[in-house]
């Protein structure tokens, strides 16, 4: 059984007149959208901007905290294969294209070893970071830490977000 809506059904009189109403009013109302729109849109820039700094406010959980700062910062301080993955990839679809059988097997196997070497590099990144961050914050539990900065040592450096906050080869 349907739930009554608690009030009487306007009159056709009453309905008509609101309908009236409300034809006229979203003129003053299309500015305000405008307007709310406008600070909305400005709102998300600054957000925006906030985050890709590292502003501890403007990160979302996954990224917040000193040990994850740490992780960003060690992954941003050296060179992995995981981040040129996907330049050599770009090579290789240029590469199977040409047609030339020798050309398109070695695209193939030079994808392979990337990628190979990528997850590698990854594994041993992953181990290094749990031993650095055991040492430093004794006491922080190491789940996910190791897939979080390999899965930023595989992002283009220019395209990671936050932003990398440390220079290639700085010290830690």
């Amino acid at each position: 059984m349907a739930e009554k809506k608690g009030r009487p059904t306007p009159k056709r009189k009453e309905a008509e007149q609101s309908r009236v109403i409300n034809r006229l009013a979203p003129a003053a109302n299309k500015e305000a959208k405008k307007l709310q729109k406008a600070q909305a849109r400005i709102l998300r820039a600054q957000q925006r901007d906030a985050y890709m700094r590292g502003d501890e406010n403007a990160l979302p959980p996954r990224d917040k905290g000193p040990v994850r700062r740490f992780i960003r910062n060690y992954v941003d301080s050296r060179r992995s294969v995981g981040e040129f993955f996907l330049p050599i990839i770009v090579l290789v679809l240029f590469m199977t294209l040409i047609p030339v059988m020798y050309i398109q097997f070695a695209a193939i196997a030079l994808m392979y070893s990337a990628l190979i070497f990528s997850v590698v590099d990854g594994y041993f990144l992953s181990r290094r970071i749990k031993r650095e961050v055991s040492t430093r914050f004794p006491g922080e539990t190491l789940k996910g830490l190791g897939m979080y900065g390999w899965l930023r040592s595989t992002q283009i450096r220019r395209l990671r977000a936050p932003l990398p906050q440390v220079k290639r080869g700085e010290k830690i």
